[in-house]
Protein backbone atom coordinates (compact mmCIF):
# COMPACT_ATOMS: atom_id res chain seq x y z
CA UNK A 1 0.00 0.00 0.00
CA UNK A 2 1.30 3.50 -0.86
CA UNK A 3 2.25 5.53 2.19
CA UNK A 4 0.66 8.95 2.35
CA UNK A 5 2.99 11.89 3.03
CA UNK A 6 1.91 14.58 5.49
CA UNK A 7 4.20 17.61 5.31
CA UNK A 8 4.35 19.56 8.55
CA UNK A 9 3.78 18.33 12.10
CA UNK A 10 1.97 21.28 13.60
CA UNK A 11 -1.58 20.91 14.82
CA UNK A 12 -3.04 20.31 11.36
CA UNK A 13 -0.38 17.83 10.28
CA UNK A 14 -0.37 15.97 13.59
CA UNK A 15 -4.16 15.64 13.55
CA UNK A 16 -4.10 14.54 9.91
CA UNK A 17 -1.50 11.86 10.61
CA UNK A 18 -3.50 10.56 13.58
CA UNK A 19 -6.77 10.42 11.66
CA UNK A 20 -5.15 8.65 8.70
CA UNK A 21 -3.52 6.09 10.98
CA UNK A 22 -6.70 5.28 12.83
CA UNK A 23 -8.47 4.86 9.48
CA UNK A 24 -5.88 2.33 8.30
CA UNK A 25 -3.61 4.54 6.15
CA UNK A 26 0.16 4.43 6.69
CA UNK A 27 1.78 7.86 7.02
CA UNK A 28 5.15 9.55 6.59
CA UNK A 29 4.89 12.64 8.80
CA UNK A 30 7.57 14.99 7.49
CA UNK A 31 8.82 17.73 9.83
CA UNK A 32 11.79 20.04 9.17
CA UNK A 33 12.49 20.88 12.81
CA UNK A 34 14.92 20.77 14.54
CA UNK A 35 17.33 20.93 11.59
CA UNK A 36 15.43 23.89 10.13
CA UNK A 37 13.73 26.13 12.68
CA UNK A 38 11.21 28.92 12.08
CA UNK A 39 11.19 32.41 13.63
CA UNK A 40 8.37 31.34 15.97
CA UNK A 41 9.25 27.78 17.05
CA UNK A 42 11.57 26.90 19.92
CA UNK A 43 11.47 23.07 20.14
CA UNK A 44 11.45 19.97 17.95
CA UNK A 45 8.16 18.75 19.44
CA UNK A 46 5.22 17.96 17.22
CA UNK A 47 2.22 20.29 17.59
CA UNK A 48 4.25 23.03 19.29
CA UNK A 49 2.07 26.03 20.13
CA UNK A 50 3.76 29.31 19.22
CA UNK A 51 1.30 32.21 19.34
CA UNK A 52 -0.79 31.49 22.43
CA UNK A 53 -1.44 28.60 24.77
CA UNK A 54 -5.20 28.95 24.32
CA UNK A 55 -7.16 26.94 21.78
CA UNK A 56 -10.11 29.29 22.26
CA UNK A 57 -13.24 29.23 24.33
CA UNK A 58 -14.61 25.82 25.29
CA UNK A 59 -18.08 27.25 25.95
CA UNK A 60 -20.92 25.68 23.93
CA UNK A 61 -22.24 29.07 22.73
CA UNK A 62 -18.90 29.99 21.09
CA UNK A 63 -17.57 28.91 17.71
CA UNK A 64 -14.41 27.31 19.11
CA UNK A 65 -16.43 25.40 21.69
CA UNK A 66 -18.69 23.93 19.03
CA UNK A 67 -15.75 23.07 16.78
CA UNK A 68 -13.99 21.30 19.67
CA UNK A 69 -17.13 19.29 20.44
CA UNK A 70 -17.43 18.20 16.80
CA UNK A 71 -13.75 17.23 16.67
CA UNK A 72 -14.10 15.20 19.86
CA UNK A 73 -16.86 13.20 18.17
CA UNK A 74 -14.38 12.41 15.39
CA UNK A 75 -11.73 11.06 17.76
CA UNK A 76 -9.42 14.09 17.61
CA UNK A 77 -5.94 13.62 19.03
CA UNK A 78 -5.50 17.37 19.44
CA UNK A 79 -8.65 17.73 21.54
CA UNK A 80 -7.76 14.73 23.71
CA UNK A 81 -4.23 16.04 24.30
CA UNK A 82 -5.49 19.56 25.01
CA UNK A 83 -7.99 18.40 27.60
CA UNK A 84 -5.34 16.26 29.30
CA UNK A 85 -2.89 19.19 29.42
CA UNK A 86 -5.46 21.88 30.27
CA UNK A 87 -4.61 24.67 32.71
CA UNK A 88 -7.17 26.87 34.48
CA UNK A 89 -8.30 29.63 32.12
CA UNK A 90 -11.94 30.31 32.86
CA UNK A 91 -14.03 29.14 29.92
CA UNK A 92 -11.07 28.92 27.55
CA UNK A 93 -9.29 25.71 26.62
CA UNK A 94 -5.75 26.77 27.52
CA UNK A 95 -2.98 24.22 27.91
CA UNK A 96 0.46 23.69 29.35
CA UNK A 97 2.38 24.01 26.08
CA UNK A 98 5.12 21.57 27.05
CA UNK A 99 2.77 18.85 28.29
CA UNK A 100 0.48 19.27 25.30
CA UNK A 101 3.22 18.99 22.67
CA UNK A 102 4.90 16.13 24.54
CA UNK A 103 1.62 14.18 24.60
CA UNK A 104 1.02 14.62 20.86
CA UNK A 105 4.65 13.74 20.09
CA UNK A 106 4.51 10.62 22.25
CA UNK A 107 1.23 9.34 20.78
CA UNK A 108 2.35 9.78 17.18
CA UNK A 109 5.89 8.52 17.75
CA UNK A 110 4.64 5.19 19.09
CA UNK A 111 1.85 4.81 16.53
CA UNK A 112 2.83 1.85 14.27
CA UNK A 113 1.23 3.39 11.17
CA UNK A 114 3.09 6.72 11.51
CA UNK A 115 6.74 7.21 10.61
CA UNK A 116 8.10 10.62 11.69
CA UNK A 117 10.62 11.85 9.11
CA UNK A 118 12.85 14.76 10.12
CA UNK A 119 13.48 16.46 6.81
CA UNK A 120 12.62 19.69 5.01
CA UNK A 121 10.19 19.45 2.12
CA UNK A 122 11.52 21.70 -0.65
CA UNK A 123 8.62 21.09 -3.04
CA UNK A 124 5.14 19.67 -3.04
CA UNK A 125 5.29 15.90 -2.54
CA UNK A 126 3.93 13.39 -5.02
CA UNK A 127 0.34 12.32 -4.50
CA UNK A 128 -1.17 11.12 -2.29
CA UNK A 129 -0.17 13.78 0.19
CA UNK A 130 -1.39 16.41 2.63
CA UNK A 131 0.61 19.62 2.93
CA UNK A 132 0.15 21.20 6.35
CA UNK A 133 3.43 23.09 6.48
CA UNK A 134 1.79 25.93 8.37
CA UNK A 135 1.88 29.67 7.88
CA UNK A 136 5.67 29.62 8.10
CA UNK A 137 6.19 27.24 5.20
CA UNK A 138 9.75 27.30 3.96
CA UNK A 139 10.63 29.59 1.05
CA UNK A 140 11.29 26.75 -1.42
CA UNK A 141 8.05 24.94 -0.62
CA UNK A 142 6.09 28.20 -0.73
CA UNK A 143 7.58 29.03 -4.12
CA UNK A 144 6.61 25.61 -5.47
CA UNK A 145 3.10 26.09 -4.10
CA UNK A 146 2.89 29.45 -5.88
CA UNK A 147 4.01 27.77 -9.09
CA UNK A 148 1.33 25.09 -8.87
CA UNK A 149 -1.49 27.45 -7.94
CA UNK A 150 -0.60 29.67 -10.88
CA UNK A 151 -0.71 32.87 -8.84
CA UNK A 152 1.20 34.44 -5.99
CA UNK A 153 -0.22 33.07 -2.77
CA UNK A 154 -1.52 35.56 -0.25
CA UNK A 155 0.19 36.36 3.00
CA UNK A 156 -0.24 38.33 6.16
CA UNK A 157 1.86 38.96 9.23
CA UNK A 158 1.22 37.56 12.67
CA UNK A 159 2.58 38.49 16.09
CA UNK A 160 3.02 36.61 19.37
CA UNK A 161 2.76 37.81 22.97
CA UNK A 162 5.64 37.86 25.46
CA UNK A 163 5.74 35.49 28.45
CA UNK A 164 6.74 36.65 31.94
CA UNK A 165 7.93 34.78 35.05
CA UNK A 166 5.05 34.37 37.49
CA UNK A 167 7.30 35.04 40.48
CA UNK A 168 8.17 38.46 39.06
CA UNK A 169 4.53 39.65 38.99
CA UNK A 170 3.66 42.07 41.81
CA UNK A 171 0.54 40.35 43.18
CA UNK A 172 -0.16 43.34 45.44
CA UNK A 173 -1.00 45.30 42.29
CA UNK A 174 -3.15 42.57 40.75
CA UNK A 175 -6.29 40.63 41.56
CA UNK A 176 -7.78 37.30 40.54
CA UNK A 177 -11.02 37.34 38.53
CA UNK A 178 -12.68 36.10 35.36
CA UNK A 179 -14.70 38.52 33.27
CA UNK A 180 -18.18 38.91 34.76
CA UNK A 181 -17.41 36.09 37.18
CA UNK A 182 -17.76 33.53 34.38
CA UNK A 183 -15.14 31.17 35.89
CA UNK A 184 -13.45 30.18 39.14
CA UNK A 185 -10.88 32.98 38.92
CA UNK A 186 -8.16 31.83 36.55
CA UNK A 187 -6.86 35.19 35.33
CA UNK A 188 -4.57 37.67 37.04
CA UNK A 189 -5.81 41.18 36.35
CA UNK A 190 -3.47 44.15 36.37
CA UNK A 191 -5.50 47.38 36.80
CA UNK A 192 -4.38 50.80 35.59
CA UNK A 193 -5.65 54.23 36.56
CA UNK A 194 -6.34 56.83 33.88
CA UNK A 195 -2.91 58.40 34.47
CA UNK A 196 -1.15 55.03 34.37
CA UNK A 197 -2.99 54.08 31.18
CA UNK A 198 -2.00 57.27 29.37
CA UNK A 199 1.63 56.97 30.47
CA UNK A 200 1.62 53.40 29.16
CA UNK A 201 -0.08 54.46 25.91
CA UNK A 202 2.37 57.31 25.26
CA UNK A 203 5.32 54.98 25.82
CA UNK A 204 3.80 52.33 23.56
CA UNK A 205 3.26 54.81 20.75
CA UNK A 206 6.82 56.10 21.07
CA UNK A 207 8.42 52.63 21.09
CA UNK A 208 10.35 51.19 18.15
CA UNK A 209 9.17 48.10 16.27
CA UNK A 210 11.74 45.47 15.38
CA UNK A 211 13.17 45.94 11.87
CA UNK A 212 11.01 44.37 9.18
CA UNK A 213 13.96 42.66 7.44
CA UNK A 214 12.61 41.47 4.10
CA UNK A 215 9.00 42.29 4.99
CA UNK A 216 7.54 45.08 2.91
CA UNK A 217 3.78 45.14 2.43
CA UNK A 218 2.92 44.17 6.00
CA UNK A 219 -0.73 43.08 6.13
CA UNK A 220 -1.75 41.83 9.54
CA UNK A 221 -4.70 39.57 10.32
CA UNK A 222 -7.13 41.56 12.45
CA UNK A 223 -7.35 38.92 15.18
CA UNK A 224 -3.58 39.01 15.80
CA UNK A 225 -2.97 42.76 15.42
CA UNK A 226 0.14 43.91 17.34
CA UNK A 227 -0.84 46.01 20.33
CA UNK A 228 1.22 48.95 19.11
CA UNK A 229 -0.75 48.92 15.85
CA UNK A 230 -4.04 48.87 17.73
CA UNK A 231 -2.89 51.79 19.87
CA UNK A 232 -2.40 53.97 16.78
CA UNK A 233 -6.09 53.69 15.96
CA UNK A 234 -7.10 55.98 18.79
CA UNK A 235 -6.67 56.94 22.43
CA UNK A 236 -9.28 54.50 23.73
CA UNK A 237 -8.88 51.61 21.27
CA UNK A 238 -7.00 49.48 23.80
CA UNK A 239 -9.59 50.21 26.51
CA UNK A 240 -12.27 48.82 24.20
CA UNK A 241 -10.03 45.95 23.11
CA UNK A 242 -7.44 43.86 24.99
CA UNK A 243 -7.40 46.25 27.99
CA UNK A 244 -11.18 46.60 28.41
CA UNK A 245 -12.19 46.60 32.09
CA UNK A 246 -15.86 45.66 31.60
CA UNK A 247 -16.85 42.82 33.92
CA UNK A 248 -13.57 42.98 35.85
CA UNK A 249 -14.42 45.09 38.89
CA UNK A 250 -11.55 45.23 41.38
CA UNK A 251 -12.70 43.35 44.53
CA UNK A 252 -10.38 45.51 46.64
CA UNK A 253 -12.18 48.71 45.67
CA UNK A 254 -15.52 47.49 44.37
CA UNK A 255 -15.03 49.67 41.31
CA UNK A 256 -14.19 49.12 37.68
CA UNK A 257 -10.59 50.11 36.81
CA UNK A 258 -9.90 52.54 34.00
CA UNK A 259 -8.09 49.77 32.08
CA UNK A 260 -6.97 46.20 32.80
CA UNK A 261 -4.27 43.90 31.48
CA UNK A 262 -5.26 40.25 31.89
CA UNK A 263 -2.57 37.62 32.43
CA UNK A 264 -3.28 33.99 31.49
CA UNK A 265 -1.36 30.93 32.67
CA UNK A 266 1.02 29.23 30.28
CA UNK A 267 1.57 26.19 32.52
CA UNK A 268 -0.36 24.28 35.18
CA UNK A 269 1.94 25.42 38.01
CA UNK A 270 1.44 29.11 37.21
CA UNK A 271 5.13 29.84 36.69
CA UNK A 272 4.60 31.31 33.21
CA UNK A 273 2.05 33.98 32.26
CA UNK A 274 1.24 35.89 29.09
CA UNK A 275 -0.66 39.19 28.73
CA UNK A 276 -3.82 38.42 26.77
CA UNK A 277 -4.03 40.22 23.43
CA UNK A 278 -0.54 41.72 23.76
CA UNK A 279 0.93 40.44 20.53
CA UNK A 280 3.79 42.73 19.61
CA UNK A 281 6.68 43.28 17.24
CA UNK A 282 8.48 45.86 19.41
CA UNK A 283 12.20 45.60 19.99
CA UNK A 284 13.01 43.50 23.05
CA UNK A 285 14.28 46.46 25.06
CA UNK A 286 11.11 48.41 24.34
CA UNK A 287 8.95 45.42 25.29
CA UNK A 288 10.61 45.44 28.71
CA UNK A 289 10.40 49.18 29.15
CA UNK A 290 6.79 49.58 28.05
CA UNK A 291 5.26 46.55 29.76
CA UNK A 292 7.02 47.40 33.01
CA UNK A 293 4.94 50.58 33.11
CA UNK A 294 2.02 48.32 34.07
CA UNK A 295 2.18 48.44 37.89
CA UNK A 296 1.90 44.68 38.42
CA UNK A 297 4.66 44.09 35.85
CA UNK A 298 7.12 46.77 36.99
CA UNK A 299 9.66 44.07 37.93
CA UNK A 300 8.62 41.55 35.29
CA UNK A 301 11.20 39.03 34.10
CA UNK A 302 10.65 38.21 30.43
CA UNK A 303 11.06 34.54 29.54
CA UNK A 304 10.05 35.01 25.92
CA UNK A 305 9.62 38.15 23.86
CA UNK A 306 6.87 38.77 21.36
CA UNK A 307 7.84 38.48 17.70
CA UNK A 308 6.27 39.06 14.30
CA UNK A 309 6.51 36.53 11.52
CA UNK A 310 5.08 35.91 8.08
CA UNK A 311 2.02 33.71 7.68
CA UNK A 312 1.39 32.17 4.27
CA UNK A 313 -1.92 30.89 2.90
CA UNK A 314 -3.62 30.34 -0.44
CA UNK A 315 -6.75 31.91 -1.87
CA UNK A 316 -8.72 28.73 -1.25
CA UNK A 317 -11.90 29.23 -3.29
CA UNK A 318 -9.73 29.95 -6.33
CA UNK A 319 -7.11 27.18 -5.95
CA UNK A 320 -8.74 24.39 -3.89
CA UNK A 321 -11.37 21.79 -4.64
CA UNK A 322 -14.14 21.39 -2.01
CA UNK A 323 -12.21 18.40 -0.60
CA UNK A 324 -9.08 20.59 -0.07
CA UNK A 325 -7.30 19.14 -3.13
CA UNK A 326 -5.10 21.57 -5.05
CA UNK A 327 -6.58 22.22 -8.48
CA UNK A 328 -3.13 22.01 -10.08
CA UNK A 329 -1.99 18.89 -8.21
CA UNK A 330 -4.52 16.03 -8.06
CA UNK A 331 -4.20 13.94 -4.91
CA UNK A 332 -2.36 16.69 -3.00
CA UNK A 333 -4.38 18.46 -0.33
CA UNK A 334 -3.70 21.51 1.80
CA UNK A 335 -4.61 21.67 5.48
CA UNK A 336 -4.37 24.08 8.38
CA UNK A 337 -3.55 27.75 8.14
CA UNK A 338 -1.98 27.20 4.73
CA UNK A 339 -5.51 26.46 3.49
CA UNK A 340 -6.89 29.71 4.89
CA UNK A 341 -8.29 28.86 8.32
CA UNK A 342 -7.10 30.94 11.27
CA UNK A 343 -6.41 29.57 14.73
CA UNK A 344 -5.18 26.44 16.45
CA UNK A 345 -8.54 24.68 16.70
CA UNK A 346 -9.44 25.54 13.13
CA UNK A 347 -6.07 24.27 11.86
CA UNK A 348 -6.48 20.93 13.60
CA UNK A 349 -10.04 20.60 12.29
CA UNK A 350 -8.81 21.29 8.76
CA UNK A 351 -6.14 18.59 9.18
CA UNK A 352 -8.85 16.19 10.33
CA UNK A 353 -10.95 16.97 7.26
CA UNK A 354 -8.05 16.56 4.84
CA UNK A 355 -7.27 13.18 6.38
CA UNK A 356 -10.87 12.01 6.09
CA UNK A 357 -10.99 12.97 2.41
CA UNK A 358 -7.59 11.35 1.75
CA UNK A 359 -8.49 8.12 3.57
CA UNK A 360 -11.72 7.84 1.58
CA UNK A 361 -9.82 8.44 -1.65
CA UNK A 362 -7.29 5.74 -0.69
CA UNK A 363 -10.20 3.35 -0.18
CA UNK A 364 -11.54 4.15 -3.64
CA UNK A 365 -14.63 6.04 -2.58
CA UNK A 366 -15.81 9.63 -2.52
CA UNK A 367 -16.59 11.33 0.77
CA UNK A 368 -19.01 14.27 0.84
CA UNK A 369 -18.08 17.25 3.02
CA UNK A 370 -19.68 17.57 6.47
CA UNK A 371 -23.06 19.31 6.50
CA UNK A 372 -23.10 23.10 6.44
CA UNK A 373 -24.99 23.00 9.75
CA UNK A 374 -21.77 21.82 11.41
CA UNK A 375 -19.00 24.26 12.26
CA UNK A 376 -16.52 21.92 10.56
CA UNK A 377 -18.52 21.89 7.33
CA UNK A 378 -19.25 25.61 7.40
CA UNK A 379 -15.58 26.50 7.92
CA UNK A 380 -14.54 24.21 5.07
CA UNK A 381 -17.19 25.74 2.80
CA UNK A 382 -15.95 29.26 3.54
CA UNK A 383 -12.25 28.68 2.88
CA UNK A 384 -12.60 26.27 -0.06
CA UNK A 385 -15.81 27.32 -1.77
CA UNK A 386 -17.61 30.48 -0.80
CA UNK A 387 -15.28 33.19 0.49
CA UNK A 388 -15.12 36.44 -1.49
CA UNK A 389 -11.89 37.35 -3.24
CA UNK A 390 -9.40 37.72 -1.83
CA UNK A 391 -9.80 35.24 1.01
CA UNK A 392 -9.11 36.51 4.52
CA UNK A 393 -8.20 33.89 7.17
CA UNK A 394 -11.30 32.76 9.05
CA UNK A 395 -11.94 31.69 12.65
CA UNK A 396 -14.78 29.42 13.73
CA UNK A 397 -17.83 31.57 14.42
CA UNK A 398 -21.60 31.15 14.47
CA UNK A 399 -21.96 33.62 11.61
CA UNK A 400 -20.76 30.86 9.26
CA UNK A 401 -23.70 28.60 10.12
CA UNK A 402 -27.04 28.70 8.29
CA UNK A 403 -29.78 30.38 10.32
CA UNK A 404 -32.47 28.51 12.19
CA UNK A 405 -36.01 28.46 10.88
CA UNK A 406 -37.43 29.73 14.16
CA UNK A 407 -36.68 33.12 15.72
CA UNK A 408 -34.97 32.83 19.10
CA UNK A 409 -33.06 35.12 21.43
CA UNK A 410 -29.29 34.91 21.05
CA UNK A 411 -28.50 32.50 23.95
CA UNK A 412 -31.29 30.12 22.96
CA UNK A 413 -30.39 30.49 19.27
CA UNK A 414 -26.74 29.59 19.92
CA UNK A 415 -27.76 26.60 22.05
CA UNK A 416 -30.12 25.34 19.36
CA UNK A 417 -27.48 25.76 16.64
CA UNK A 418 -24.97 23.93 18.83
CA UNK A 419 -27.28 20.95 19.29
CA UNK A 420 -28.22 20.96 15.60
CA UNK A 421 -24.55 20.89 14.63
CA UNK A 422 -23.66 18.00 16.94
CA UNK A 423 -26.62 15.96 15.74
CA UNK A 424 -25.62 16.63 12.12
CA UNK A 425 -22.01 15.65 12.83
CA UNK A 426 -23.06 12.40 14.53
CA UNK A 427 -25.23 11.50 11.54
CA UNK A 428 -22.40 12.35 9.14
CA UNK A 429 -19.86 10.25 11.02
CA UNK A 430 -22.26 7.31 11.28
CA UNK A 431 -23.12 7.41 7.58
CA UNK A 432 -19.49 7.76 6.43
CA UNK A 433 -17.98 5.10 8.70
CA UNK A 434 -15.42 7.56 10.02
CA UNK A 435 -16.03 6.61 13.66
CA UNK A 436 -14.32 3.21 13.41
CA UNK A 437 -11.68 2.17 14.15
CA UNK A 438 -11.16 4.60 17.03
CA UNK A 439 -7.61 3.61 18.07
CA UNK A 440 -4.42 4.01 16.09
Amino acid sequence: MTRLAVVGAGLAGSEAAWQLARLGVEVDLIEARPAVMTPAHHTADLAELVCSNSLGSAAPGVGHGLLAAEMALGGSLIIAAARAAAVPAGRALAVDRGRFAAAVTERLSRCPAVRVVRDEALRLPAAPAIVAAGPLAGAALAADLARVTGAAHLYFYDATSPIVDGDSIDRACAYVADRRGAGPGDYLNCPLTADEYHIFLDALLAADPAPAREFEDVRVFEGCMPIESLARRGEHTLRFGPMRPVGLDDPRTGRRPYAVVQLRREDAAGRLWNPVGFQTRLRQGDQQRVLRLIPALRRAIFLRYGVMHRNTYVDGPRVLQPDLTLRGAPGVRLAGQLAGVEGYMESAACGMLAAWFAAAEAAGRALPPPPLATMTGALLHHVAVAAPAPLQPMNANFGLLPPLAERLRKPERRAAMHERALAAMRDYLDASGLLAPLDA
